[in-house]
């Protein structure tokens, strides 16, 4: 039961707060779900923020390209956001912006007009530093300057994030939006990189099956200095399979037997049991950790457990 959970704290006795801030309905799904649902199930508070509603995302699900949901994509996307929240066990906020859609072609066309990805993030950061202020988190994530890949909309919400991170502390900025916080550290997400999909292709072909990242892996030539910004590995392996059910509920935009879930839970349990970030922002330390990497996202915050 809920009520019988145990709380995370911090050395003042607060609950744990977790703020990750996304760019489209799905991708907290796609990204740290795992490590969501292992903190929810400790007692932390954690909430999402989504960017934009996904009106312009495709529809990734052969078996759902169809009229009806094609004209009703917004608010499609949105339920299968509640469903997904429901899943996870969070709490979720719409900050507002509209999709931005991922322009293809060469040369590629304009991005359109009122989209997230062409705001000032200067002033575009405001929902999400009153968010901020509202929730007061101890950590908050989101994507690395490259957005995780160059979608315009994730590229934006990095900035979005890192411009909120400064502006929620300074009490000159936005004194309306409430009183200032200074959240303690800024993780970005490290889910898709080269060891990773390595040990799991590797694996795959161990146990003579087809691996899903052969493709993907011919001619990635591995880069140390990016791989060398892990900081952190959270083990959520027994968490893999809410991840998957909160994937699923966004039901147009994932193909259930597509390469998402290609790897059986015990190959991916048994050869990387993590998720994996980049601690990009501490206030209370160094970015990286002495040795080897920290173990939690709350390190250096939360009570150690009894």
């Amino acid at each position: 039961m809920l009520e019988n959970r145990p709380v995370r704290v911090d050395a003042q006795g607060e609950p744990l707060r977790l703020l990750h801030v996304h760019a489209h309905p799905d991708d907290e799904s796609s990204k740290g779900a795992a490590t969501t649902a292992r903190y929810v199930a400790e007692g932390v508070e954690v909430v999402v923020a989504t960017c934009t509603g996904g009106e312009r995302g495709s529809i990734l699900n052969p078996a759902m390209e169809r009229p009806d949901i094609l004209a009703n994509i917004s608010e499609i996307r949105r339920a299968e956001m509640e469903a997904a929240r429901e899943i996870l066990g969070v709490r979720q906020v719409w900050l507002g912006f509209v999709d931005s859609g991922l322009p293809e072609g060469d040369p590629l066309p304009p991005l359109p007009e009122g989209c997230f990805a062409l705001t000032d993030p200067a002033e575009s950061c405001a929902p999400l530093v009153a968010l901020i202020r509202e929730l007061r988190p101890h950590v908050i994530t989101t994507y690395d300057e490259n957005g995780g890949y160059p979608h315009p909309d994730h590229i934006m919400c990095h900035r979005v994030t890192l411009a909120a991170w400064e502006a929620a502390a300074d009490p000159q900025a936005f004194p309306e939006l409430g009183e200032p916080w200074a959240a303690p550290k800024l993780y970005y997400h490290f889910s898709f990189h080269h060891d990773r999909m390595m040990a799991l292709h590797e694996a795959m072909l161990a146990h003579g099956m087809e691996s899903p990242y052969a493709e993907r892996l011919d001619g990635w030539v591995r880069d140390p200095a990016h791989q060398d910004r892990i900081t952190t590995r959270v083990p959520c392996a027994e968490y893999f399979s809410v991840r998957d059910k909160a994937l699923l509920a966004h039901a147009t935009q994932v193909d259930p037997d597509g390469a998402w879930f290609a790897v059986p839970l015990h190959v991916q349990t048994a050869v990387w049991p993590t998720e994996d970030y980049e601690l990009a922002r501490s206030r209370i330390g160094p970015t990286r950790p002495a040795e080897g990497f920290e173990d939690d996202l709350f390190a250096g915050i939360a009570v150690p457990a009894p």
